[in-house]
């Protein structure tokens, strides 16, 4: 029997002429698109694909199943938006997942154009670690996850769609301006939880050294106050500094370690409209 997500996955491929561009356009993982690929071949019983060096083409059953798909595809596409242009989005939830930081910057404001322009969706949040927000996705709990990532965590597991929402860099925090993270080698530095100093770590070790960290804190207040009072230095990203920054700190920015800032949903698209609508708002407004 054909299923709808294989047939739009062999629409993007012959459109657009690769695994590796339909698996960017779709959200998927390579290997998933290739999974999709041969789950249709096999509800069809025909071969609809060739390997051709380091590319593919369709053959003449793959270019004929393609064309209707992308027939199906666009009458599918189109009625899901009379549809929900039809219902206006006057009703509908949608449950996200959040880290500390993306719930008191980003969201507040994505969450404020919500309630203008779909007054009738209800919206609801958890404060998680992206760890456990993911958990609750996959597990049906939520509807939206956020979270980050840096560039040498790929995200291995198959389901996820990632909308990438910003760049957030991150800042050396001390009291004085203009330094190094080598000036505070011998420093006392204050830090999050084992899993959430991670990339102050990994900046250090970039630097040479391995920071000594004498207080752990996840609360942006009072790593910023410990640095003001001349007791720590630290790093935070800037979201954290947009949010709140202490008197008497500077915010020096440390190339080469911005972290990458996703909307994630999961499951097979399209996602209901509730959904769709606070990820569009959510890319809009950062």
């Amino acid at each position: 029997m054909l299923n709808l997500t294989h047939l739009k996955v062999l629409e993007a491929v012959a459109r657009l002429g690769s695994v590796t561009a339909a698996a960017k356009e779709l959200h998927y993982s390579q290997p998933s698109v290739s999974h999709h690929l041969a789950r249709l071949e096999a509800a069809t019983g025909a071969r609809l694909i060739q390997r051709v060096g380091r590319g593919i083409r369709l053959t003449p059953e793959g270019e004929l199943l393609a064309q209707r798909a992308t027939e199906i595809v666009g009458r599918v596409d189109a009625a899901s938006s009379e549809l929900a242009a039809h219902l206006g989005l006057r009703a509908g939830r949608v449950r996200v997942a959040g880290f500390q930081t993306v719930l008191s910057s980003i969201v507040p404001k994505a969450a404020a154009e919500l309630s203008r322009s779909h007054p009738g969706i209800e919206l609801n949040l958890v404060d998680v670690h992206p760890v456990e927000g993911l958990h609750l996705l996959r597990t049906g709990q939520v509807d939206i996850a956020l979270i980050f990532r840096h560039a040498d965590t790929p995200l291995e597991e198959e389901g996820f769609r990632l909308t990438h929402l910003l760049e957030d860099p991150l800042y050396l925090v001390s009291q004085e301006p203009g330094q190094r993270l080598e000036d505070h080698r011998d420093s006392t530095w204050v830090g999050g939880c084992e899993r959430c100093r991670a990339a102050l770590v990994t900046a250090c070790e970039r630097a040479g050294f391995t920071p000594r960290i004498a207080y752990s804190s996840d609360d942006m207040v009072v790593m910023q106050a410990l640095v003001a009072a001349g007791m720590a230095v630290t790093t935070l990203p800037g979201l954290a500094l947009a949010v709140h920054r202490a008197p008497g700190i500077h915010a020096t920015e440390l190339p080469d370690n911005a972290r990458q800032i996703y909307a994630v949903t999961y499951g097979d698209p399209p996602d209901p409209p509730a959904t769709t609508a606070l990820i569009n708002i959510l890319k809009s407004t950062t």
